[in-house]
């Protein structure tokens, strides 16, 4: 028996691991699994260069618990090692077997791609283990090949010996130390291996599973009679979909795979992008657009980064934009080290270079589906808008490719282009100071009466209803050259778009003085704002709005990105009163008091109704109030 100590320049390495390698205690599995996928794969490539001339056999790797033994073994049947091999790969940490040997076999690891580059992995069984042991044998004959038996305990002190180990290949077993006993229970490595472990190249074996298969025969229904069978039970898919040719693919797998990643995600994706990029960095993966939710909630879904179809993390933000992450798939690059911080990561150029491409490939994606079907892509707008409209929103290079297919959509439900809707409004409503007005509603029911006087001076009015159209709208007035946005209850339409032309008033400035405080005293002052307005006599007698400004920071305030001032504050309004209205100047004229208090409550109140402002006790007063004035 031989007996060493590990070649390291610190005393004691595992602490050092265990506190500074891996922030995951869970992730010694996927480092183990991933080793045996990588021994596996270079006896693949060996056999196919000459080298190997045996009978690959069974490959698959084998998980197993021993719970009398407190043990968690990883089997495979790759390459195994010689003595020589286990002293200098698992002695030596600072070697990685992976570098020499893709030197080596560089031209045929291009289809069986090597996971580990580090060295390390292996260490990382010491996070959880109080014994970790090693039983080896290579696919090599002649002198020196027989079983090797590694043992160490964590410090840096191990013995090896030789073994009688008939079949190549190797085994890892970790005697779990008491403080991680949960990687003994079943559960816990199931759902460790499906998460790790879903979509790696070689088959992997834990446990068994019943399942019931058809037996040929149908009983006197009809019906095919099956019968239950126990069998090993396979974790992975080998080939997932985003390592396939996308010529080879059909929509109905491309959805199939969808419902594979997200099983309890029951709803359809709108379409998918498929990537596959080998120069100047290697990525490959599926993004879906799904249907988002207008209230933007955090989505469960999340992108799933892969190494090599070794999982990494679904917390992608900083390696794709920021208005991706709203997407759903599976992004698989082996330019993205495993091992490494989220720092790092988001610094990396190759991840800057990813982050790039995939922005471009998207963009690419979208204008492709408008200039080919343009009504189906209209068809999509209302799902796909938040995607656009946060990507143009947060990316400059998006902005410029976006407002190609970028629409807009009316009350009356026809899209635009920017340019087309430009195009369309600016005869009419370009104020006297040249500026372009874009006037919209956030909700047609509650905003009815103010559509409708636009359109009845034939302006046109966008829905903008997205959560993120407070801050889009924005964006676009940075851009667009002499334009604004103005909600179309921000102020009466005359003021919205002023034009030359203005109607005389039928009230002088005593008389408006007269019945202001008439009307000042039915509402609450530290809210609404009275302001007398020479309006058409077909005009509401008094109506209500908001400023423009202080609504729209309050709207970006409640979803991230505006002044948090503005949404402390309370609401503001202007009730504005139409001085050549009959009611107005009839109420003007009545000269009993509590007449004139009573029309004027009546007046205010029909107008907070409209604004569906009026609620509780104040709305029982106006229901009884209407009843007795009819």
């Amino acid at each position: 028996m031989q007996k060493g100590k590990i070649n390291v320049q610190t005393e004691n390495i595992f602490p050092i691991i265990k506190k500074f390698l891996y922030s995951d205690h869970e992730i010694f599995l996927r480092e183990l699994v991933s080793n045996a996928v990588d021994a596996t794969q270079k006896l693949k490539t060996i056999s196919k260069s000459g080298d190997f001339s045996g009978e690959l056999g069974d490959i698959a790797i084998e998980v197993t618990i021993d719970k009398k033994k407190k043990t968690l073994t990883i089997k495979d049947h790759g390459i195994g090692m010689t003595s020589e091999e286990v002293e200098k790969y698992i002695t030596q940490i600072a070697f990685s077997g992976a570098e020499e040997f893709i030197e080596k076999y560089k031209t045929q690891t291009e289809k069986n791609p090597i996971i580990g580059h580090f060295g390390l992995g292996f260490y990382s069984s010491f996070m959880v283990s109080e014994k970790v042991e090693i039983q080896t044998k290579t696919y090599k004959k002649g002198p020196g090949t027989k079983g090797v038996k590694w043992v160490c305990d964590g410090s840096p002190n191990y013995s090896m010996e030789e073994i009688d180990k008939k079949d190549r290949g190797t085994e890892i077993i970790l005697h779990i130390e008491k403080e991680s006993e949960e990687f003994l229970e079943e559960h816990r490595i199931l759902s460790l291996l499906k998460k790790y472990c879903k979509f790696l190249p070689v088959e992997i074996i834990f446990g068994t599973e019943k399942i019931y298969e058809p037996t040929g025969e149908k009983d006197k229904e009809g019906k095919e009679i099956t019968k239950e069978v126990e069998k090993p039970r396979i974790i992975n898919n080998t080939k997932p979909l985003w390592i396939q040719k996308p010529v080879d693919l059909k929509e109905e797998d491309y959805k199939s795979f969808y419902h594979e990643l997200y099983p309890m995600n029951f709803d359809e994706p709108l379409f998918n992008i498929h990537l596959n990029v080998d120069y100047p960095f290697t990525l490959t993966g599926i993004l879906y657009f799904p249907k988002v939710k207008r209230n933007f909630e955090i989505q469960k879904d999340k992108i799933q980064l892969y190494c090599n179809q070794v999982f990494v993390t679904d917390s992608v933000e900083g390696i794709v934009p920021d208005f991706l992450t709203l997407l759903h798939g599976v992004l698989d690059s082996p330019d993205i080290p495993l091992n490494v911080s989220r720092s790092y990561l988001q610094s990396d150029p190759n991840v800057k270079k990813i982050s790039s491409h995939i922005t471009k490939k998207v963009a690419d994606k979208l204008e492709e589906l408008f200039k080919n079907n343009r009504s189906d892509f209209e068809a999509k707008w209302d799902d796909i808008r938040i995607f656009i409209e946060y990507g143009m929103i947060s990316e400059e290079k998006f902005y410029e490719r976006a407002e190609k297919f970028c629409l807009l959509k009316n009350t009356e439900g026809k899209y635009y282009t920017l340019d087309e809707y430009k195009d369309q409004i600016k005869l009419l409503q370009t104020d006297k100071e040249k500026n372009l007005v874009y006037l919209y509603a956030t909700n047609i029911e509650e905003q009815h009466s103010f559509i409708q006087t636009a359109k009845e001076r034939g302006y046109d009015v966008l829905i903008m209803d997205n959560v993120l159209d407070s801050h889009f709208i924005n964006q676009l007035e940075r851009k667009f050259e002499k334009s604004k946005f103005a909600r179309v209850d921000s102020d009466i339409i005359d003021k919205l778009i002023q034009k030359d032309e203005e109607i005389p008033s039928k009230l002088s400035e005593d008389q408006k003085n007269t019945l202001k405080p008439i009307i000042e005293n039915q509402v609450d002052k530290t809210k609404f704002s009275v302001q007398f307005e020479s309006l058409s006599e077909s005009e509401q007698p008094i109506l209500i709005t908001q400023n423009e400004f202080m609504r729209r920071m309050r709207d970006m305030s409640a979803v991230g990105g505006g002044a948090n001032y503005f949404g402390q504050l309370p609401e503001q309004y202007n009730l504005i009163v139409n001085s050549n209205h009959s009611l107005i100047i009839r109420l003007l004229e009545e000269k009993e008091v509590e007449k004139q208090n009573k029309y004027a409550k009546q007046l205010t109140d029909l107008a907070l109704l409209s604004q569906n402002l009026l609620k509780g006790e104040e709305l029982t007063k106006f229901i009884k109030r209407s009843t007795e004035l009819i």
